[in-house]
């Protein structure tokens, strides 16, 4: 019992040394020193074992009695080595195999990256900004596009509008080019920028109107005025073609669209010996009519007969665009103007959000040049502002006629050269699946992996197997994307899991999984389920 009681006594005495060195060693790294550990060097170095009180012996003198702990930055006298400013450790990387023993660390996961305060890593709570402008600066990206897709409710268009909020305020012009839900309005609003209504009744949108353009092509001169001309003719007879593609349902032949532009370029002749402002669609319809030489001779008629059953196909499908289900809304002349120093515009389509696909579809095109002409229209005036633009529901613009992924393609494909920050926005891979032609469905999936960054909310299995043959995914990020497709249980009033919940991807590195938070204003503008406040939880209405 009583050898017990001894080594009880020595743990004790063991475990409160190891204590009073703990705390000694954080006393030192302050720069205090106890009294007594004084007294114990004061007679260190006068040779005398404070244990004992005789001649003291330590082989090891020479390098312990050097006096005080000094403090983490150092003594602050002469040669005392004191350190103004400690610099902030090295970083290092490594995987668990090269790292373990000392795996997984405590800390933060090291993200560090730059641009607009999109939220806080779900795991380590670091801060996360998100801008492919940034991003390809500083080496992360090799483009500019963002490709957003989840689950119709899981916030989309909540992510756009936190970063179209961010990048006007770092300087950027946001552009919606056809708000077909409507959803952008009150944000664009709220900066200070312009929102046009696009519809019957409403606003309207020429497709051969110059624009933008039409102010640095007055400033230009020789080679440079012939090369803006060029380009505002080949975007303008690439916007026909589209619309007559998507009204009559087959691409145009090779003399159709030979046809087409030397129509165009006549109509444009007249109006400028005249004086007239830009031609419109009907005056294309009456030059075609009229029948000068140059079109009799594309179609090899001679006669009035022979012109006229010639071109009787083509002139009915090119009267649709004035006389069918988008009469109104590009058949005039444009009915407003980009303000350049407006830091936002939007063009809403919600006037026809109800209408066919084809009606949309040639809405959302229009529209998608527009906004394409207006980043050309600055850049030829040497207004070198960078561009943030939109494209939501993706889906509807490109499935209605074969042939539209290529123009869309076009219009992004060089975002990069041009300044442009682009994101496309689309609820499923199958939407592309769902295209008329394997061509297009493959330049489709060609669209979508091109992007830089992919931003994916809530997703179920099947859409991530799809996402993995473009994008790779780990099993974790799979798991954890699936879990935010739906609520675990059926217990009402509880908050949706994939709500504010994003992960973002870009290339073969592991993703940055994100949780964003609305500030009050933000919840107030982002709410796209307005219909729906009259609903209390509990399912009673309010009065």
């Amino acid at each position: 019992m009583s050898v017990d009681l001894e080594e009880r006594a020595v743990h004790g005495h063991r475990a409160a040394a190891a204590q009073a060195g703990v705390a000694e060693r954080w006393l030192a790294k302050l720069g205090i020193v106890p009294n007594w550990r004084k007294d114990e060097m004061n007679s260190a170095a006068d040779g005398i074992d404070p244990d004992t009180g005789g001649p003291s012996f330590d082989p090891f003198m020479p390098f312990t009695n050097l006096g005080p702990v000094p403090s983490a930055r150092g003594d602050k006298r002469e040669f005392g080595g004191y350190a103004h400013n400690v610099d902030a450790g090295r970083l290092f990387a490594g995987t668990t195999a090269q790292t373990r023993g000392i795996y997984p660390f405590p800390a933060a996961s090291g993200a560090r990256v730059r641009g607009v305060p999109f939220g806080r890593h779900l795991h380590t709570a670091e801060p996360i900004g998100l801008d492919p402008a940034q991003w390809l600066v500083d080496g992360l990206v090799t483009n500019t596009g963002i490709w957003v897709q989840g689950q119709p409710g899981v916030g989309k268009s909540t992510a756009a509008k936190r970063l179209l909020t961010g990048l006007v305020s770092y300087g950027f012009t946001g552009i919606v080019p056809g708000d077909i839900k409507d959803e952008y309005t009150a944000i664009i609003k709220e900066m200070g920028g312009d929102v046009f209504r696009i519809g019957r009744g409403l606003d309207s949108l020429n497709p051969l109107d110059l624009g933008p353009m039409r102010a640095a092509i007055q400033a230009a001169i020789g080679t440079q005025r012939a090369q803006l001309l060029s380009v505002s003719r080949g975007r303008r007879l690439d916007l026909l073609e589209a619309l007559i593609t998507i009204v009559g349902g087959n691409r145009l032949t090779s003399t159709e669209r030979l046809l087409l532009a030397t129509a165009v370029d006549i109509a444009e002749d007249g109006h400028r010996r005249a004086g007239l402002p830009d031609p419109t669609i009907p005056d294309v319809v009456k030059v075609m009519e009229a029948g000068p030489d140059q079109l009799r001779k594309i179609m090899c008629a001679w006669t009035d007969v022979e012109y006229a059953r010639e071109i009787r196909e083509f002139r009915n499908t090119l009267v649709l665009l004035i006389e069918g289900p988008i009469a109104g809304m590009f058949d005039r002349p444009s009915s407003f103007s980009a303000d350049a120093n407006s830091p936002a515009l939007s063009l809403s389509l919600s006037a026809i959000e109800d209408d066919g696909d084809d009606v949309v579809a040639a809405a959302m095109l229009c529209s998608w040049t527009w906004s394409a002409g207006v980043i050309e229209g600055r850049q030829a005036a040497g207004e070198r502002r960078n561009v943030f633009q939109i494209q939501d529901e993706l889906w509807r613009a490109l499935r209605s006629t074969p042939g539209l992924v290529e123009k869309s393609d076009r219009i992004t494909r060089l975002n990069r050269h041009r300044g442009v920050v682009s994101l496309q926005s689309t609820h499923s891979i199958t939407d592309l699946e769902a295209l008329p032609t394997e061509a297009d469905r493959a330049k489709a999936k060609g669209m979508a992996a091109r992007n830089g960054v992919k931003l994916l909310g809530g997703l179920d299995n099947a859409e991530m197997d799809r996402l993995h043959a473009i994008t790779p995914f780990t099993s974790r990020e799979r798991q954890m994307t699936v879990r935010w497709s739906a609520p675990p249980t059926w217990v009402p009033g509880q908050r949706h899991p994939g709500r504010g919940k994003y992960l973002i991807k870009s290339g073969s590195r592991m993703g940055l999984p994100v949780h964003v938070d609305l500030v009050p204003e933000e919840l107030e503008l982002y709410n796209t389920d307005g219909a729906f406040d009259g609903i209390k939880r509990g399912g009673h209405r309010a009065a």
